[in-house]
């Protein structure tokens, strides 16, 4: 099978932000380089925002929401722009994969669904146009009809991060969109090209004048977007330390947000199950985005007596892996976002070894490949769980294998962390796997896999987050809510 590296797709208007419902020039020369996380090469420059064009687009959001159609519009109205938003990510699927696999080193066969997945989420939140209740009856305590009206939140600051862009500005945007809601997006400078793909697409689809803008700034320009009075909820996703700063931040002028943060989850294999296929789920689920996924299964928790033989396995998968370009078919982990992002998995890497863990498998970069943000998929065993890498999020294929007495002190283990993303339990038992579950204190809990669903509702426990995303959930903070009642029923609610 060959390689399916093509053309650079071109990225319309790459020095200009969408601001307004134009392509504008910035106010300074600033440009951001994408670097092919490959090839080390840069592959496009985009612009970079600074104070006034954040500013702009506040105020062009601000103003859309005040006195344009798009707040105003019935639910159905806007379903249909959502709808062709949709149709209009799907048609530039070949480019999004281009893009993505390159910005951050993803599997192009996993990018090649990128435009199909922001097609998906926008129709999906499209459809609850027609069964979602926004404004449903009530009998009132005291009045003869009443309402409960789930109205837009206002205008929206969603700040998006490089690992996995259209999905995450997808469950941020069109949830935003069907609500009523106009929107400042805010992307990377490492993967900024879905936000300029998305901007091209609602150009063209005729959205109206500033429902959606679009700029790329740096951490300081973007925390102006989170300060700013005009923005009435920002939508964050990204590290615990910055969730945290913009939290204060909005607790300051009582803003709403949704932060979806860090994580650092366990799987807790039980007693009863096999090991060795148990090794290969978790070593393949970790070669997922070459291991930068804040839901990554990156504390395995095994009974002391069992826990040789699991990092043997792991260590034997890990080892058969092939690393090397994202865009070949033969590979199955790419490299990592940038060289920051590399040096920081590697200092990690030496905690682990400087902390008297097990080194098993990987460590270091792949000798075969010269060029590239490469790290060998990495495995520690005998791990304290207090230690810097149980404890602290890597955001790189490397997994801990950390020893229990038993079933309650594994689950102890996996609860005793600042996080609580994601989990899951390992045993052929079901009624021993949801109780398992119950007791964990984990947004998510997966059977016998790496599982999540946004179509149900993804978000954390503890510091990895506030808020949901993805299904009805992730449309809820979004809207407010508003009790009306009246002194008789209204003829559009007989």
């Amino acid at each position: 099978m060959g390689n399916a590296r093509s053309a650079v797709p071109a990225i319309e208007h790459a020095k200009r932000f969408f601001i307004g419902g134009e392509w504008v020039s910035p106010s300074s020369e600033g440009v951001f380089e994408v670097i092919d996380s490959c090839t080390e090469e840069v592959f496009v420059e985009v612009a970079a925002a600074n104070p006034t064009d954040m500013s702009n687009a506040a105020a062009a959001a601000r103003d859309a929401f005040d006195r344009g159609p798009w707040p105003r519009m019935p639910h159905a109205e806007r379903a249909q722009y959502l709808r062709a938003i949709g149709d209009g990510l799907l048609a530039r699927s070949s480019d999004l994969a281009q893009l993505w696999t390159r910005e951050s080193g993803v599997l192009y066969a996993i990018a090649r669904d990128a435009g199909k997945d922001g097609s998906n989420i926008f129709n999906y939140y499209a459809s609850l146009a027609d069964t979602f209740e926004f404004a449903k009856p009530q009998t009132p305590t005291f009045g003869e009809f009443g309402l409960l009206v789930r109205e837009p939140v206002g205008v929206v600051g969603a700040v998006i991060p490089w690992n996995s862009p259209m999905r995450l500005i997808g469950y941020k945007v069109a949830p935003a969109l069907i609500a009523g809601c106009t929107v400042v997006l805010k992307s990377s400078p490492e993967a900024p090209a879905e936000a300029y793909v998305l901007a091209e697409v609602a150009k063209s689809v005729g959205l109206p004048a500033g429902v959606l803008n679009v700029v790329t700034a740096d951490r300081h320009v973007s925390e102006q977007l989170v300060e700013d009075s005009r923005i009435d909820k920002i939508t964050f996703t990204g590290s615990t330390a910055a969730g945290r700063r913009i939290g204060a931040i909005c607790a300051e002028r009582v803003a709403r947000c949704t932060l979806e943060l860090g994580g650092k989850s366990a799987a807790v294999v039980l007693d009863d199950i096999d090991i060795a296929r148990t090794a290969r789920v978790l070593a393949r689920q970790e070669c997922i985005l070459s291991g930068q996924a804040c839901s990554s299964l990156t504390r395995v928790i095994v009974t002391s007596k069992r826990h040789d033989e699991m990092l043997e396995a792991l260590a034997s998968e890990f080892t058969r892996i092939v690393v090397g370009d994202p865009f070949d078919a033969e590979t199955q982990i790419g490299p990592l976002v940038s060289e920051r992002q590399r040096a920081q998995v590697e200092h990690y890497i030496a905690a682990g070894k400087s902390g008297g863990a097990t080194l098993a498998a990987g460590g270091q970069r792949p000798h075969h490949l010269n060029c590239g943000y490469y790290i060998e998929p990495t495995v520690f065993g005998h791990v304290d769980n207090s230690s810097v890498i149980a404890q602290e999020e890597i955001f790189g294929p490397v997994l801990s294998v950390i020893p229990a007495v038993n079933e309650e002190h594994a689950v102890e283990l996996a609860n005793d962390t600042i996080y609580g993303l994601n989990a899951s339990v390992f045993t052929n038992d079901l009624e021993r796997a949801a109780d398992v579950a119950a007791r964990l204190r984990s947004g998510t809990v997966g059977h016998n896999a790496f599982r999540t669903d946004f179509g149900i509702a993804f978000g954390g426990f503890k510091q990895s987050g506030i808020g949901r995303e993805g299904g009805t959930e992730g449309l809820l903070p979004f809207l407010e809510t508003k009790t009306v009642i009246l002194a008789g029923r209204p003829p559009s609610y007989e």
